[in-house]
């Protein structure tokens, strides 16, 4: 398994992509890079340790151990799971990952790495969607949400609970189809009107009949087994997939990633089911104007279908509620757009101080009416 730090080509030091201007910083020596020119570069290193120059090898060959052992994975959930231990090409130090990992840190140095291997041949991503919002936003954002919630636990904005944030790209397919669907039905038209003190009912039958072509673009479906906030997830979409460019690892550096574990197959029937619905529904849509509409058939069949795998960029908050329930609490912020989802703890000690407080004041208003009364 091929373990990779994208190093700066001045000083080598890690290198991180920065949301904000779209390109490569690095923390030690300040410099600035495009992906093209850090492409450049370890393009060059690539092809120098190809003939045996072995200084500043990109690359590290780490060879995994495994082991079953009990861990919270970057969502706050347990887990039972094959654990892999890798090594740091910074530093030496270990990595333990679980299996669908493909993008974190290490815990010593803090160097961001991307275990490459995790994301070549099949498990290639076709795309990814950079973050273009950067920490200091986020948490900004995160805070300004927090705050126009009433009865939330202090702790809930405590700097470490902040210090949760993370970015994580998470797997995704999209799916891309073309349509062709028909529709017949039974249809009624009724019109009611007065003459006096005659009531008049005009009814009209009709056979209605359509016909079209549809397309679907870019459905996205979860690709990730242990994704559990999902619907939370899906409540930030949409996520603007034309500013989706070809995969490189780079953009990676300095978030977090996970590979794939569901594959199309898999999710491909409830895929076609959702995309008959989806027809069906826009054809009864088009059979307007009548009181009814009896004996509907419909005939949709999908002439083409198309999926993509890609890496979508969300901002990630979890919090463990208190002891006696144990719950996860999420919250998910669209790593493009910066829309917001979640569920937020709530503090019963405020909500019951709260309540009574203003118990107490609607009591004394009450005293002081009968009073002046």
């Amino acid at each position: 398994m091929d373990v990779l730090t994208h190093k700066c080509p001045n000083c080598g030091g890690p290198l991180t992509f920065d949301p904000k201007d779209q390109k490569f910083h690095c923390d030690f020596c300040l410099s600035i890079f495009t992906e093209e020119e850090v492409s450049e570069y370890e393009e060059k290193q690539r092809a120098a340790t190809a003939v045996g120059d072995t200084s500043q090898p990109e690359m590290t060959e780490a060879g995994a151990k495994t082991a079953e052992e009990s861990f919270e994975n970057a969502t706050g959930q347990k887990e039972h799971a094959t654990m892999e231990l890798f090594t740091c090409p910074s530093c030496g130090a270990e990595i333990v990952t679980d299996a669908t990992t493909a993008a974190t840190y290490c815990y010593y140095c803090h160097n961001p790495v991307v275990l490459s291997g995790r994301l070549s041949g099949e498990f290639l991503p076709e795309k990814v969607l950079p973050f273009a919002v950067e920490k200091e936003e986020a948490v900004e954002k995160f805070l300004s949400w927090t705050k126009k919630k009433w009865f939330i636990p202090k702790d809930f904005f405590d700097k470490s609970q902040i210090d949760k944030l993370t970015g994580v790209y998470f797997p995704y397919w999209t799916v891309d189809a073309d349509v062709s669907g028909q529709l017949s039905a039974n249809a009624t038209a009724v019109r009611i009107w007065r003459v006096g003190d005659i009531e008049y009912t005009e009814t009209k039958q009709f056979q209605v009949f359509r016909k079209g072509v549809l397309s679907f673009k870019e459905l996205i479906k979860n690709a990730l087994s242990k994704n559990t906030q999902q619907k939370m997830v899906e409540q930030v979409q949409p996520f603007p997939l034309d500013k989706a460019i070809d995969f490189k690892s780079q953009y990676l550096a300095g978030f977090q990633a996970e590979k794939r574990d569901i594959e199309y197959l898999a999710i491909r029937d409830t895929v076609e089911k959702e995309i008959h619905s989806y027809s069906e529904n826009l054809l009864k849509e088009t059979a307007t104007g009548y009181t009814t509409l009896t004996s509907v058939n419909t005939n949709i069949s999908i002439n083409e279908e198309k999926n993509h795998y890609v890496l979508l960029p969300v901002w990630l908050v979890t919090y463990r509620g208190s002891r006696q329930s144990d719950k996860i609490y999420y919250y998910a912020m669209n790593g493009q757009t910066g829309k917001v989802s979640g569920v937020l703890p709530m503090s019963y000690k405020r909500l019951g101080l709260a309540t009574a407080g203003l118990f107490t004041l609607l009591t004394l208003l009450f005293m002081l009416g009968g009073y002046f009364i």
